[in-house]
């Protein structure tokens, strides 16, 4: 299961995020995008995420993931759509020429913290 050294290092890039002085800090929450062809489990990174937290700056935090629609484009007509499963070719003209435009992302987007007193 791969989603648990992915757990581990989210971890790490979010400890090291943290302020090194005070004010001493709590982290809420972690927000991530995890795209449809990335091979990620969200429920399986989840559950490794709170395995890992545990004993940590980070412990009692949520995850929160939001999954990005796999979407591709054909460059010989333009069109773009969402695919439900890998494409090798354009729907509408056929052509083979594809480009993922997005759906492969596994990106921090943001990290809540509240200050302590």
């Amino acid at each position: 299961m791969h989603e648990m050294s992915i757990a581990l290092e989210v971890i790490e890039i979010v400890k090291a995020s943290l302020p090194p002085e005070p004010p001493v800090v709590r982290v809420e929450k972690v927000n991530l995008q995890v795209g449809k062809m990335s091979a990620i489990v969200p429920r399986s990174l989840r559950f490794c995420y709170e395995i890992a937290v545990r004993d940590t700056p980070l412990a009692g935090s949520r995850l929160e993931i939001e999954e990005v629609p796999a979407v591709a484009r054909c460059n010989g007509c333009g069109y773009d759509w969402v695919l439900e499963s890998p494409a090798f070719k354009c729907p509408e003209c056929g052509g083979t020429d594809i480009e993922m435009l997005s759906g492969r992302e596994l990106d921090i987007v943001s990290i809540e913290i509240q200050e302590q007193d």
